[in-house]
């Protein structure tokens, strides 16, 4: 696996030393220095000073982030076997595989923020912290697989791009792996809807019903609009888009793709205003989306509950590696 801090240069701790929001300076002079420098485009390492709004605000964007990864691999995993031919499969499980691999990276990135992985488990199965919405429903047919790795993953990657130049350095550098196997994936799903909508009538029909079923959650996923001079993740900039902004631009980009294959999308009122450069839409039902983000899905208790016995049954395993690294030492 790539270490992350090998995708970029850092400053040497010598010179990060100078930075004078790292200077033994009161809290007030602190803070105002390193605000300054961060909205100036300056990034901020984990040994580095910070306010607790900041890294409380970091914190919980990359362990939300880290959730997602490890929990979107089970309505995905769920078809490991069910896979049409060997070459799906294999491609399947090597998707699995990258996105659990993302989870490893992000917890990485969020126990330097100053929470223990096993807290961070621990809320997450408890559900005193989230995972993305599009997580928590079920999959009925390979169509969805298709549509999971072609859209929604299409949806992530364009907030994800946009987290490269979060001003948290090593978040930064973790998306920038991250960003290109997505990339990956999409392609992946591309070909999975391409072969189902040029296939028999019965495959169109299993994949138009599986976009139709997932549109509502993909909608959702970004977050409700929120004014931009009120969003403090996007003040610190920790991220770079709001959620109509990520919103639109995923409207634009993949909009004309689905038509183009000849699917239909099941919002009447989707259009083009061309006079004001922005898509026009009915409007999500955020209540479906605050409910099935506080683990009341369709399937949140079921994929919740697959944690905690996997994390049960392979707790010896923990233990047992542990142990002997603590001998060792």
């Amino acid at each position: 696996m790539t270490d992350p801090l090998s995708l970029d240069p850092v400053l040497s701790p010598q010179e990060r030393g100078r930075l004078p929001f790292n200077e033994d300076l009161p809290h007030d002079e602190r803070f105002e220095h390193f605000e300054a420098h961060v909205l100036a485009g300056g990034k901020v390492e984990s040994t580095d000073w910070m306010p607790d709004e900041y890294r409380t605000g970091v914190l919980r964007f990359v362990e939300m982030h880290a959730n997602s990864e490890l929990m979107g691999v089970l309505p995905e995993r769920e078809w490991l076997m069910r896979a049409p031919t060997l070459r799906r499969k294999l491609a399947l499980t090597a998707k699995v595989q990258d996105e659990v691999g993302h989870a490893q990276l992000l917890y990485r990135v969020a126990e330097d923020l100053g929470k223990p992985r096993e807290a961070m488990f621990d809320d997450l199965l408890a559900g005193k912290t989230k995972f993305h919405n599009v997580f928590h429903y079920p999959t009925r047919s390979w169509a969805d697989i298709g549509v999971i790795a072609w859209l929604v993953d299409a949806a992530a990657i364009v907030a994800q791009q946009a987290l490269r130049d979060s001003s948290y350095a090593p978040y930064a550098r973790t998306m920038k792996k991250i960003c290109w196997e997505e990339s990956v994936h999409i392609m992946h799903g591309r070909d999975v809807v391409v072969t189902m909508v040029t296939g028999t009538d019965e495959q169109r029909a299993m994949l138009q019903e599986a976009l139709d079923r997932w549109w509502g959650p993909l909608m959702q996923m970004h977050g409700p609009r929120s004014p931009r001079e009120k969003d403090r993740d996007l003040h610190w900039r920790i991220k770079a888009k709001t959620s109509e902004e990520l919103r639109q631009e995923f409207l634009t980009i993949y909009v004309p793709r689905i038509l183009e294959l000849g699917l239909t999308l099941p919002d009447s009122e989707l259009r083009r205003d061309d006079d004001l450069g922005e898509w026009r839409y009915t409007e999500p039902d955020w209540q479906e989306l605050r409910t099935v983000v506080t683990n009341h899905g369709p399937k949140s208790q079921e994929r919740l509950e697959f944690r905690r016995v996997s994390r049960e049954e392979t707790r010896w395993v923990r233990e047992t590696i542990l142990r002997a690294a603590g001998a060792a030492a």
